[in-house]
């Protein structure tokens, strides 16, 4: 059975809208021509609107254009003119051949339109279906690598410390500090599994007020505990505020930092340079290490995705998590290479709009 569902709302008032500007327009067009075109040539014209219409518009609108250029082929181009009666047997078969074929094409179309959109809705089905498989053996390997491991150093951390009878003050803190140190990595792990997933289901609770971007930075590197010149900074005092979430920077820029530190070169440390670019405020974290190609920036912002598995710890989620959150605070987060070779982060953020005066002008 046809339904009303093979094309969008959109397209059956397209459709309606061509049904009513081309048949007058073909109407006015014929009649001048009417001594030199016969019925057959009238009948094509005719047709013609009549599948343009079906293409567009679907089934019901082609289906009434059909119909109402029946009428008016027998009114103002069978004879007698200007009735109703038609005189000529083959003339009346001509035009019920005409309705036949209209609605039949009609029909066609908007099947093959049907199946059309059928076939890309399968498609659409696939590909989720395969990225969610991709998704899933990505969180198990990730659960079975970088999940347990910080467990595994916990476990012998606290096993080593509770029954080993002989351990000196000293080793005993020694692994009791290994194994918090593992805790503290898996609870962070954990955070970001939990921040992304509020992030892609749209349930993340987003307060967006002016924020003083140096106290962020400040805040953010004290909860990595960045040892003094550990990042070197470039914050001018003019830099305006920025409508953000503090808590969600917070997190954005410890991410891009920890990043950063794991990619740094030597004992090159990374930099953050905040800029003023017109009404929005320009964030940079650069590091000085091996760079990302321009094919893999975007592919580096997905889910558990690292470009050297062997050499950097963590769940992938770093650059996945700082996106998802900074897009959250109405913000962008892109990838530009580091002039003397690295990675830099950009952040772009909308500044407070200046205080107006009493006059309505910026004070």
């Amino acid at each position: 059975m046809i339904g009303r569902g093979s094309v969008s709302a959109v397209r059956r008032r397209g459709g309606w809208l061509v049904a009513c500007a081309a048949l007058p327009a073909l109407t006015a067009g014929l009649l001048p021509l009417r001594g030199r075109l016969d019925l057959a040539g009238d009948m094509l014209g005719f047709l013609l609107v009549t599948v343009v219409v079906a293409l567009v518009g679907g089934l019901w609108p082609a289906l009434a254009t059909a119909v109402v250029a029946s009428l008016l082929l027998n009114y103002f181009f069978t004879p007698p003119l200007h009735t109703w009666t038609i005189s000529d047997p083959g003339n009346l078969g001509s035009l019920v051949a005409f309705l036949l074929v209209a609605a039949l094409v009609s029909g066609a179309v908007d099947v093959a339109a049907r199946r059309t959109q059928q076939a890309a809705e399968a498609a659409a089905q696939v590909e989720l279906h395969a990225a969610a498989a991709r998704l899933r053996t990505a969180l198990l390997v990730a659960v079975g690598h970088d999940l347990r491991s910080p467990l595994a150093v916990a476990k012998a951390g606290v096993s080593g410390a509770r029954i080993s009878d002989d351990l000196s003050d000293d080793d005993r803190a020694e692994l009791l500090a290994s194994a918090d140190g593992a805790l503290d990595r898996l609870a962070g792990l954990m955070d970001n599994l939990l921040d992304l997933s509020r992030v892609q289901t749209g349930a993340l609770a987003v307060r967006r007020v002016p924020v003083v971007v140096a106290d962020v930075i400040a805040a953010a590197l004290d909860d990595l505990g960045v040892a003094p010149r550990g990042v070197l900074l470039d914050v001018p005092e003019d830099v305006p505020a920025v409508l953000a979430d503090a808590g969600l920077l917070e997190r954005v820029l410890a991410n891009l930092v920890s990043n950063a530190q794991r990619h740094a070169a030597g004992d090159i440390p990374p930099t953050i340079v905040v800029r003023s670019v017109g009404d929005r405020v320009r964030i940079a974290v650069a590091d000085r290490g091996p760079g990302i190609a321009v094919a893999d920036r975007e592919r580096v912002f997905q889910p558990f995705q690292r470009l050297d598995d062997s050499s950097v710890d963590g769940l992938g989620l770093g650059l996945a998590l700082a996106r998802g959150l900074t897009e959250a605070m109405g913000g962008e987060v892109h990838l530009e290479e580091t002039t003397l070779g690295g990675t830099t982060v950009v952040v772009m953020l909308d500044a407070e709009p200046p205080v107006s005066g009493a006059g309505g002008e910026p004070a």
